[in-house]
């Protein structure tokens, strides 16, 4: 047989750190602090929702940009938590998971050339679309071990072809929050360009310390240039579901709305269906930043006699460690090491950096049941 060689559109894309992990999690039988989903079960009410949709007939394939009301719903959070004005029927496009809105926002308005700022480490998904589509990455990095962003460093590689700047708030992997200080910054970056702005905001309840979530949407003139994404699959324990949206002006959501009929067309109805219903109580979304905060705390609680350094994480459900007074391994080697001989499987932070840089540091997930923390905690503070 014939094998017909193509060549890679994305040579340097390999398989997930996430997926790696979690299979070598798997094959070791460790504690998989790893990937970021949880391992104690979602509210029964919305099982029995989804339920309910399913055995009403909400089978069949729901409108391109989503179901009306789960829209509403969301046009109506945004009002209540951002005093945002979103139109549901133009502004809002329901989609498989935030993964996909990244996709769709980057594709629908990316060309061959146009240059897109990203900051590192950053979530893996945004480089291998950018390039995918002939963009080229300009990479700005946090400044260690903060991971707060240098404005004058950004400032220096705005040009004629710039396009986009990603943002991500609260952050994955490192839990840091951007201020409103960073959205003025912003402000007068792009004030007067025609620079467009993706935020990836899919951790936006899982905030802490009474910090207020600084959502593009709370800033109407960056909003009018933005797409803004969001997860259900964080903010209601349902990873699986992969229910995500976005948000953006009528001019950008036509745009991105073409790429999305053709990528999946439509996302799940009695899911939609379901959550729709559910938001119905904002009780769960209230919560949510109180719950992470408490398994956060826990966590670092377990681990104030371990020699790791914890590094500040003020949103997401990551929790960053420094290990350098422990190893002198590199980063991946020692996750791998952790995971094989001591049972603890967590992600190295230098998988989402372009260069490798290798600052030590490891990102464990705390939306684990506290036994599953107690477990990992037992093992590390013995290292």
């Amino acid at each position: 047989m014939i094998k017909v060689a193509i060549e890679s559109k994305l040579q340097s894309v390999g398989t997930s750190i996430f997926s790696v992990m979690s299979a070598l999690a798997t094959a070791k039988g460790a504690i998989n602090l790893s990937q970021g989903f949880p391992d104690f079960p979602m509210d029964p009410k919305l099982l029995a929702l989804v339920n309910e949709a399913m055995r009403s007939g909400q089978n069949q394939y729901a409108p391109a940009p989503g179901l009306l009301g789960l829209r509403e719903q969301i046009a109506s959070l945004a009002r209540e938590t951002y005093d945002a004005e979103v139109d549901p029927e133009t502004e809002v496009t329901v989609t498989s998971g935030g993964t996909e809105a990244l996709f769709c926002a980057i594709a629908a308005t990316v060309r061959e050339g146009d240059e897109v700022i990203v900051f590192e480490p950053c979530y893996d998904s945004y480089v291998p679309v950018i390039e995918l589509f002939g963009g080229v990455p300009i990479y700005v990095a946090l400044e260690f071990p903060d991971y707060k962003i240098n404005w004058e460093g950004v400032k220096k590689r705005v040009n004629s072809r710039t396009k986009m700047i990603i943002l991500n708030t609260p952050h994955n992997p490192t839990g840091t929050t951007m201020s409103a200080e960073d959205f003025q910054e912003l402000a007068k970056i792009v004030q007067g360009n025609r620079i467009l702005i993706l935020s990836d905001e899919v951790y936006e309840h899982i905030i802490f310390d009474d910090q207020e979530h600084q959502s593009i949407l709370r800033h109407p003139q960056l909003a009018k240039r933005s797409f803004v994404v969001s997860s259900f699959g964080k903010t209601f324990h349902a990873t699986g579901w992969k229910i995500g949206y976005c948000i953006a002006p009528e001019h950008l959501s036509k745009e991105f709305r073409k790429i999305h009929q053709f990528v999946t067309f439509s996302t799940s109805t009695p899911f939609q269906a379901a959550i729709a219903a559910y938001m119905q109580d904002r009780s769960h979304i209230k919560e949510l930043r109180h719950f992470y905060q408490q398994k956060r705390d826990y966590f670092l609680q377990l681990m104030a006699k371990s020699r790791f350094e914890p590094l500040p994480s003020s949103g997401t459900y990551f929790q960053l460690m420094r290990y350098n007074a422990i190893s002198d391994k590199p980063d991946r080697a020692f996750a791998e090491w952790l995971t094989t001989e001591k049972g603890v499987a967590a992600i190295p932070v230098s998988v989402f950096y372009h260069s490798g840089e290798d600052n030590k540091v490891l990102r464990f997930c705390f939306a684990k049941e506290n036994a599953t923390l107690e477990k990992a905690a037992e093992i590390l503070i013995r290292l």
